[in-house]
C-alpha cells in the first residue's frame, strides 16, 4: 500500500480556501505517481484541515451542509484514492466534533471522533469527545485512526494479538515547542505496536501566534524513519510486516 501525507499552512477559518489548497496538492501527488512508483492508495491530510485549530464554533465547518464530505467523496471517486483527515465540524444540535473522515473511492465513509481533547487549548470546553477506537479495513489492511493529542495516550492505541491493526494514522496541529515529542512518540507507537505509522502535521502560523513546522513523517514497523514531509510517502509491505510479527511475537506475548 502506498500512502502519501500532505502538510501545508492552513488558512484560518476558511474551509473553501483550504479545500482548494489541498485539492491542488492531492491532484499533483496522484498525478505524479501514475506510471512511476504506482497508484497512490491513501492520501492523509492534517487535523482540522479546513479551518485550523479554532474554538470559534460559528466559523468552523458545517456537518449539516455536507460540503466538505461531498468534496472528499468526489475527489476519492474521481482519483480512485482513499482520503483521511480531520475536520472541525459544528453539528446540527449546536455541539462540535473534531471528526476524522476516512473516505473510500467507493463512496463508503467511516469516521472517528477525537477521544482525547486538548484541555490546554480549551478544546474540551467546545468539542464533544469521541468514545470509540476506530479501525477501518481498506485493500486488505487494517488502519487505526487517531488525532493529535491521542498520540500521548498509548493505552488507547495499544495493538493486540486478537484484534491487530497494521497501520496507525495520526493527523495533527502540533506546534514547534513540542515537536520533539511528536516525532519521538510516533516512532514509539510504531515500535510498541509492530505497525507502520504515518503522522501528518500542519505547517505555518495561526492567529494566536502558534508556529507549526510540520515535521510530518512516515515510520516503519521497526521505528525507523521512512519518509519526512512536506510530502510523506511510505510503502507498506505486507510480507515484511507479517514476517517480522511471526519472527518476533511481541503482540502475542502481551
Amino acid at each position: 500500500m502506498i500512502i502519501v501525507g500532505l502538510q501545508a499552512p492552513i488558512v484560518w477559518e476558511n474551509p473553501e480556501a483550504n479545500r482548494n489548497v489541498f485539492e491542488k496538492l492531492i491532484r499533483e501527488q496522484v498525478g505524479d505517481h501514475v506510471g512511476k512508483t504506482g497508484q497512490v492508495d491513501l492520501i492523509v491530510l492534517p487535523e482540522n484541515f479546513t479551518t485550523g485549530f479554532s474554538m470559534n464554533l460559528d466559523e468552523i465547518d458545517s456537518w449539516e451542509s455536507g460540503v466538505t464530505l461531498g468534496w472528499m467523496k468526489g475527489l476519492a471517486s474521481e482519483l480512485d484514492v482513499a482520503i483521511f483527515g480531520s475536520v472541525a465540524f459544528k453539528m446540527e444540535d449546536g455541539t462540535a466534533r473534531n471528526r476524522g473522515l476516512f473516505v473510500k473511492p467507493s463512496g463508503e465513509v467511516e469516521h472517528y471522533d477525537k477521544k482525547y481533547l486538548f484541555s490546554l487549548g480549551n478544546e474540551d470546553k467546545y468539542y464533544v469527545s469521541g468514545e470509540n477506537k476506530v479501525v477501518v479495513e481498506y485493500k486488505g489492511w487494517k488502519i487505526l485512526l487517531q488525532i493529535c493529542y491521542d498520540l500521548r495516550f498509548p493505552e488507547f492505541s495499544r495493538n493486540s494479538f486478537e484484534a491487530t491493526y497494521d497501520i496507525a494514522l495520526y493527523v495533527a496541529n502540533w506546534p514547534v515547542p513540542r515537536i520533539h515529542a511528536w516525532r519521538t512518540l510516533l516512532q514509539a507507537r510504531a515500535i510498541e505496536n509492530q505497525c507502520y505509522v504515518v503522522g501528518v502535521n500542519r505547517s505555518g502560523e495561526d492567529p494566536a501566534g502558534n508556529i507549526y513546522s510540520g515535521d510530518s513523517i512516515g515510520v516503519g514497523f521497526l521505528g525507523e524513519m521512512k519518509s519526512e514531509g512536506p510530502v510523506v510517502e511510505i510503502v507498506c509491505e505486507r510480507g515484511r510486516l507479517d514476517g517480522y510479527r511471526e519472527r518476533f511475537p511481541f503482540l502475542k506475548d502481551a
